[in-house]
């Protein structure tokens, strides 16, 4: 089968698209012919070389989560499976294939009226969008600033943010028109990367969703509220500075908070119930998504040049 490994980590044009053994599921595993991968910022931080000192290699078969259809089942798992159209998580590699192996808890059915595109796009970023603010002990009536919102962590972040009551939902984001289709989604203000403009956004946050970290992270942190609290969800513009805790000390009678959040340590049960509420929600249209392009399997070199110049709106898609 057709699968995009690492042939050297860098910049997008070291993936290569190879053959590779068809995976077999083992016990406990379902087998899925994929018919929509989505391509994240994950993605990205791994191919570059980022995450090497984790155990990536060069080799690595990326992608973590795929829609399809179940095709074959392990030992252990109920062979209803077989057939139904579901979306699943494959860790952080082996779903940039035709075929890929998951874990049967780490599946789930997709309702009727939902795409593998729009399953791929809100599986993954919608459970980190909830439980950071959930992290962020958000409550209504308080102002969010969603750093990076151009993504589908971001754009699923604003809309929860907005539909739970906040008093002021504000973006950065890289140009005018991405400013509208985020107010289009429920942001009441745009700022710009750096976190400026919008003369009538509020003076500070009560809450911060930041996708990006990287060198400005510390400037977003004199962007909170006495009490304000701060979530980090991913680093796509690169690692904060080392010494950035030196502004929460700085700061110290504000009585500032920061935390890191990975979906990684919120239980199984409960990622898949918000994952399948907003299934739900996406089909009856009470949640949108945003699908910036499908592609070809065999174009996932250009999915992530896009990716890297910040041409993406919402997330790209593969498709076999």
């Amino acid at each position: 089968m057709k699968a995009v490994v690492i042939r050297t980590f860098g910049d997008p044009d070291g993936l290569e698209i190879v053959d590779v053994p068809l995976p077999v599921p083992a016990p406990g595993q379902v087998q899925i012919a994929t018919e929509a991968i989505g391509v994240g910022g994950v993605d990205a931080v791994i191919r570059r070389g980022t995450l090497a000192a984790y155990g990536f290699r060069e080799g690595h078969l990326l992608g973590s989560e795929v829609a399809g259809k179940v095709t074959a089942v392990g030992a252990g798992v109920d062979a209803s499976w077989i057939g139904r159209r579901v979306w699943a998580f494959t860790g952080l590699s082996g779903g940039y294939a035709e075929q890929a192996v998951a874990l049967v808890e780490d599946v789930l059915a997709l309702p009727d009226g939902l795409t593998g595109a729009d399953a791929v796009t809100l599986g993954g970023s919608g459970v980190v969008a909830h439980f950071a603010l959930d992290r962020a002990r958000f409550t209504s009536g308080e102002t969010v600033l969603v750093r990076g919102a151009a993504g589908s962590i971001g754009i699923t972040a604003v809309q929860l943010a907005a539909r739970d009551g906040a008093s002021a939902v504000a973006v950065t984001t890289s140009s005018v028109e991405r400013g509208a289709r985020l107010r289009d989604l429920g942001a009441t203000h745009v700022l710009d990367r750096s976190g400026e403009g919008g003369s009538d956004a509020p003076a500070g946050f009560d809450v911060v969703i930041d996708v990006v970290g990287g060198p400005q992270l510390p400037l977003f942190l004199d962007k909170l509220n006495s009490n304000g609290r701060y979530v980090a969800v991913g680093v796509v513009g690169g690692q904060p500075p080392a010494d950035f805790g030196m502004r929460l000390m700085d700061a110290f009678r504000r009585s500032l908070s920061f935390a890191t959040f990975s979906s990684d340590t919120v239980p199984g049960p409960d990622r898949q119930a918000v994952r399948s509420s907003h299934f739900a929600d996406a089909a009856r249209g009470d949640l949108r998504t945003v699908v910036h392009a499908v592609l070809p399997l065999d174009r996932a070199v250009l999915a992530h040049h896009e990716m890297d110049a910040g041409k993406v709106f919402g997330r790209v898609v593969l498709a076999p």
